[in-house]
């Protein structure tokens, strides 16, 4: 009977667990998409770095004529 008391035992925590995680789930979404805005960022923060060394070298360039 001690193995029955057991076994009810862990599939309760099972459960108690399925809900916790069911209940981050919409947190752990959040964090996804933020972590994808994120790289999104960077990116376009990269493509911006490069934009403006290219247009502060033309601009180097103008004024030494």
């Amino acid at each position: 009977h001690g193995d029955e008391g057991i076994s009810i035992n862990i599939s309760r925590n099972l459960q108690d667990l399925n809900q916790k995680y069911a209940s981050l789930q919409p947190y752990l979404d959040q964090i996804n998409q933020i972590e994808e805005q994120v790289t999104a960022l960077e990116q376009a923060a990269y493509k911006l770095d490069t934009y403006s060394k290219k247009l502060e070298a033309k601009f180097k360039k103008l004024e030494k004529r």
